[in-house]
Protein backbone atom coordinates (compact mmCIF):
# COMPACT_ATOMS: atom_id res chain seq x y z
CA UNK A 1 0.00 0.00 0.00
CA UNK A 2 3.04 2.67 0.80
CA UNK A 3 5.43 1.74 -2.15
CA UNK A 4 7.24 4.94 -1.14
CA UNK A 5 7.48 4.25 2.44
CA UNK A 6 6.21 7.33 3.64
CA UNK A 7 4.15 8.12 7.24
CA UNK A 8 1.15 10.35 6.72
CA UNK A 9 -0.79 12.73 8.63
CA UNK A 10 -3.49 11.45 10.88
CA UNK A 11 -6.52 14.03 11.06
CA UNK A 12 -8.04 13.96 14.63
CA UNK A 13 -11.85 13.41 14.56
CA UNK A 14 -14.11 15.82 16.93
CA UNK A 15 -16.34 12.88 16.60
CA UNK A 16 -15.23 9.28 16.84
CA UNK A 17 -16.21 6.85 14.60
CA UNK A 18 -17.89 3.61 15.53
CA UNK A 19 -15.50 0.39 14.44
CA UNK A 20 -15.10 -3.08 14.58
CA UNK A 21 -11.73 -4.75 15.81
CA UNK A 22 -12.64 -8.58 14.29
CA UNK A 23 -15.62 -8.76 16.01
CA UNK A 24 -15.01 -6.49 19.13
CA UNK A 25 -16.14 -2.49 19.21
CA UNK A 26 -13.79 0.44 18.92
CA UNK A 27 -13.73 3.65 18.28
CA UNK A 28 -11.51 5.16 15.70
CA UNK A 29 -10.05 8.88 17.28
CA UNK A 30 -7.58 9.66 14.79
CA UNK A 31 -7.08 8.25 11.33
CA UNK A 32 -4.53 8.46 8.50
CA UNK A 33 -3.91 6.71 5.07
CA UNK A 34 -1.46 4.77 6.73
CA UNK A 35 -2.94 3.53 10.03
CA UNK A 36 -5.36 4.79 12.90
CA UNK A 37 -5.46 5.63 16.75
CA UNK A 38 -8.37 3.27 18.38
CA UNK A 39 -9.97 3.07 21.70
CA UNK A 40 -10.93 -0.64 22.54
CA UNK A 41 -11.94 -2.91 25.11
CA UNK A 42 -9.16 -5.28 26.74
CA UNK A 43 -5.46 -5.36 25.88
CA UNK A 44 -3.51 -6.08 22.74
CA UNK A 45 -0.13 -6.80 21.44
CA UNK A 46 2.68 -5.05 19.08
CA UNK A 47 2.83 -7.17 16.39
CA UNK A 48 -1.02 -8.17 16.47
CA UNK A 49 -3.06 -8.69 13.26
CA UNK A 50 -6.52 -8.23 13.13
CA UNK A 51 -9.87 -6.46 10.72
CA UNK A 52 -10.87 -3.12 10.96
CA UNK A 53 -14.24 -2.47 9.76
CA UNK A 54 -16.26 0.55 9.65
CA UNK A 55 -18.72 2.26 7.47
CA UNK A 56 -18.65 6.05 5.18
CA UNK A 57 -21.59 6.73 3.20
CA UNK A 58 -23.38 3.43 4.09
CA UNK A 59 -20.19 1.71 2.36
CA UNK A 60 -17.95 -0.61 4.20
CA UNK A 61 -14.43 0.17 4.51
CA UNK A 62 -12.28 -2.64 5.84
CA UNK A 63 -8.28 -2.74 6.47
CA UNK A 64 -6.10 -5.63 8.01
CA UNK A 65 -4.04 -3.37 10.63
CA UNK A 66 -1.44 -4.44 12.92
CA UNK A 67 -0.88 -3.12 16.11
CA UNK A 68 2.36 -1.08 16.27
CA UNK A 69 2.02 0.39 20.41
CA UNK A 70 -0.87 0.67 22.78
CA UNK A 71 -1.38 1.35 26.33
CA UNK A 72 -4.39 0.49 28.89
CA UNK A 73 -5.81 4.17 29.88
CA UNK A 74 -8.43 2.89 32.63
CA UNK A 75 -10.32 0.17 33.89
CA UNK A 76 -14.26 -0.57 33.96
CA UNK A 77 -15.18 -0.95 37.02
CA UNK A 78 -12.39 -0.57 39.33
CA UNK A 79 -12.07 -4.51 39.24
CA UNK A 80 -8.68 -4.31 37.48
CA UNK A 81 -10.08 -6.78 34.60
CA UNK A 82 -11.85 -5.42 32.51
CA UNK A 83 -9.42 -2.58 30.81
CA UNK A 84 -9.61 0.04 28.08
CA UNK A 85 -6.63 0.67 25.71
CA UNK A 86 -5.65 2.53 23.40
CA UNK A 87 -4.13 1.47 20.31
CA UNK A 88 -1.82 2.95 17.60
CA UNK A 89 -2.55 0.82 14.21
CA UNK A 90 -0.96 0.18 11.42
CA UNK A 91 -2.54 -0.50 8.23
CA UNK A 92 -1.31 -3.15 6.12
CA UNK A 93 -3.38 -4.13 3.68
CA UNK A 94 -7.03 -2.73 2.14
CA UNK A 95 -10.07 -5.02 1.59
CA UNK A 96 -11.52 -4.11 -1.75
CA UNK A 97 -11.81 -0.04 -2.69
CA UNK A 98 -10.87 0.93 0.67
CA UNK A 99 -8.72 3.33 0.02
CA UNK A 100 -10.33 5.11 -2.50
CA UNK A 101 -13.96 5.37 0.45
CA UNK A 102 -10.99 6.41 3.29
CA UNK A 103 -9.23 9.03 1.06
CA UNK A 104 -13.19 10.56 0.05
CA UNK A 105 -13.80 10.51 3.82
CA UNK A 106 -10.41 11.94 4.72
CA UNK A 107 -10.85 14.97 2.12
CA UNK A 108 -14.75 15.09 2.58
CA UNK A 109 -13.52 16.12 6.90
CA UNK A 110 -10.73 18.01 6.26
CA UNK A 111 -12.31 20.45 3.43
CA UNK A 112 -15.81 20.43 6.05
CA UNK A 113 -13.34 21.30 8.95
CA UNK A 114 -11.22 24.37 6.84
CA UNK A 115 -15.01 25.41 5.57
CA UNK A 116 -15.79 25.97 8.87
CA UNK A 117 -13.02 28.06 10.01
CA UNK A 118 -13.08 30.05 6.86
CA UNK A 119 -16.49 30.50 7.72
CA UNK A 120 -16.22 32.02 11.57
CA UNK A 121 -13.05 33.75 10.28
CA UNK A 122 -12.91 37.64 9.81
CA UNK A 123 -12.42 38.70 5.44
CA UNK A 124 -14.63 39.53 2.56
CA UNK A 125 -16.94 36.76 1.01
CA UNK A 126 -14.74 36.98 -2.64
CA UNK A 127 -11.82 36.08 -0.99
CA UNK A 128 -12.85 33.01 1.58
CA UNK A 129 -15.12 32.02 -2.09
CA UNK A 130 -11.40 31.47 -3.76
CA UNK A 131 -10.09 29.42 -1.22
CA UNK A 132 -13.02 27.14 -0.99
CA UNK A 133 -13.00 26.97 -4.99
CA UNK A 134 -8.92 26.42 -4.40
CA UNK A 135 -9.14 23.61 -1.84
CA UNK A 136 -12.47 21.83 -3.49
CA UNK A 137 -10.54 21.69 -6.85
CA UNK A 138 -7.27 20.53 -5.31
CA UNK A 139 -6.01 17.29 -7.09
CA UNK A 140 -8.96 17.71 -9.17
CA UNK A 141 -7.04 17.98 -12.46
CA UNK A 142 -4.80 15.13 -12.41
CA UNK A 143 -3.05 16.44 -15.87
CA UNK A 144 -0.41 13.49 -15.72
CA UNK A 145 1.43 14.68 -18.80
CA UNK A 146 2.93 17.24 -15.54
CA UNK A 147 5.08 14.91 -13.86
CA UNK A 148 6.80 15.02 -10.19
CA UNK A 149 6.01 17.69 -7.48
CA UNK A 150 6.50 21.22 -6.69
CA UNK A 151 6.67 22.13 -2.53
CA UNK A 152 5.93 25.49 -1.42
CA UNK A 153 7.73 26.64 1.51
CA UNK A 154 7.12 29.41 3.93
CA UNK A 155 10.18 31.18 5.23
CA UNK A 156 10.78 34.54 7.04
CA UNK A 157 7.40 35.83 5.63
CA UNK A 158 8.25 34.93 1.90
CA UNK A 159 7.24 31.79 -0.27
CA UNK A 160 9.93 29.38 -1.75
CA UNK A 161 8.48 27.08 -5.17
CA UNK A 162 10.82 24.33 -5.21
CA UNK A 163 10.09 21.61 -7.76
CA UNK A 164 10.76 18.07 -5.55
CA UNK A 165 10.70 14.38 -6.56
CA UNK A 166 9.36 13.75 -3.32
CA UNK A 167 5.80 14.36 -2.02
CA UNK A 168 6.46 14.64 1.77
CA UNK A 169 5.20 17.51 3.56
CA UNK A 170 7.40 20.61 4.17
CA UNK A 171 7.13 21.82 8.13
CA UNK A 172 6.23 25.28 6.66
CA UNK A 173 4.03 24.78 3.82
CA UNK A 174 3.07 21.85 1.54
CA UNK A 175 3.36 19.85 -1.11
CA UNK A 176 1.41 19.24 -4.70
CA UNK A 177 1.17 17.54 -7.57
CA UNK A 178 3.16 19.70 -10.14
CA UNK A 179 -0.05 19.91 -12.26
CA UNK A 180 -1.66 21.59 -9.48
CA UNK A 181 -2.65 25.43 -11.12
CA UNK A 182 -0.38 28.12 -10.30
CA UNK A 183 -3.13 30.77 -9.63
CA UNK A 184 -4.70 28.67 -7.47
CA UNK A 185 -1.92 27.88 -5.87
CA UNK A 186 -1.17 31.63 -5.26
CA UNK A 187 -4.47 31.68 -3.21
CA UNK A 188 -3.53 28.80 -1.44
CA UNK A 189 -0.82 30.09 -0.09
CA UNK A 190 -2.45 33.22 0.90
CA UNK A 191 -5.15 30.84 3.00
CA UNK A 192 -2.18 28.80 4.41
CA UNK A 193 -0.83 32.45 5.66
CA UNK A 194 -3.81 33.38 7.43
CA UNK A 195 -4.96 30.16 8.90
CA UNK A 196 -3.84 29.30 12.15
CA UNK A 197 -2.04 26.17 13.34
CA UNK A 198 -4.83 23.41 12.96
CA UNK A 199 -5.96 25.26 9.85
CA UNK A 200 -2.01 24.68 8.08
CA UNK A 201 -1.69 21.32 9.73
CA UNK A 202 -4.99 20.57 7.27
CA UNK A 203 -4.27 22.08 4.31
CA UNK A 204 -0.89 19.95 4.60
CA UNK A 205 -3.12 16.67 4.99
CA UNK A 206 -5.42 17.68 2.32
CA UNK A 207 -2.16 18.29 -0.11
CA UNK A 208 -1.03 15.10 0.68
CA UNK A 209 -3.96 13.70 0.12
CA UNK A 210 -3.78 14.90 -3.80
CA UNK A 211 -0.17 13.78 -4.31
CA UNK A 212 -1.40 10.45 -4.12
CA UNK A 213 -3.18 10.11 -7.38
CA UNK A 214 0.73 11.21 -9.56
Amino acid sequence: MHEDRREFQRLRLAKPILATMDQANALILDIGMAGAFLEHYGTAEPGQRFRLSFRWQGEPVEFVCEVVRTLVVRQLGGDGVHPVSHSGVHFVEPVGNAVGRLEELMENFVRRILDAQRANAAGDDSSRAASTSVLAGLGGARRKRTRGFISYRLKDGHWWRVPTESPRQPEEGFTVAAWEDETELDTLCRTYEAADAEGRQLIRLLAELSTRHT
